[in-house]
């Protein structure tokens, strides 16, 4: 069926690189999901998480903020404002954002600080939860 070369990156660094079989993500549209020979995209991404499922099958999930989502010939980059892995994110520091972001009343700001962290913490324990799969498995 073919491949995707997939390419994440923040700001500040590669976040991943490789091989994929498929990646979903959210744009401002809404889910978007992209297998190899998918037409050419560009969007803007929302506060969300990516996953991509490599040629190994692997999942590979990032809390992403903000950014762009481009794919031609079956290349994909993700180029976010600012991007962490799973297993890089502190469920306990994500629990602690989310309760102050909770508490910081009801504006614009308050929001997207929640949809944040609400975001990392989903992403945080999605990767322990594969983790724990993958032990027992």
């Amino acid at each position: 069926m073919g491949e995707l070369n997939v390419t994440l990156v923040a700001v500040d660094r590669q976040i991943w690189a490789g091989t994929a079989s498929r990646v979903i993500a959210r744009t401002l549209d809404g889910e978007i999901g992209i297998l190899p020979q998918h037409e050419p995209v560009l969007a803007l991404l929302a506060d969300s998480p990516v996953r991509i499922t490599t040629t190994a099958g692997d999942v590979i999930e990032a809390a992403v903020h903000g950014g762009f989502f481009a794919v031609d010939h079956d290349n994909v980059s993700i180029l976010a404002e600012t991007a962490e892995l799973g297993g890089e994110i502190d469920v306990a520091r994500a629990r602690e954002a989310l309760e102050r972001a909770k508490a910081a009343g009801d504006d614009d700001e308050a929001r997207a600080a929640q949809e944040r962290a609400e975001t990392r913490l989903k992403v945080a324990l999605n990767d322990q939860r594969h983790a724990a799969d993958a032990r027992q498995g």
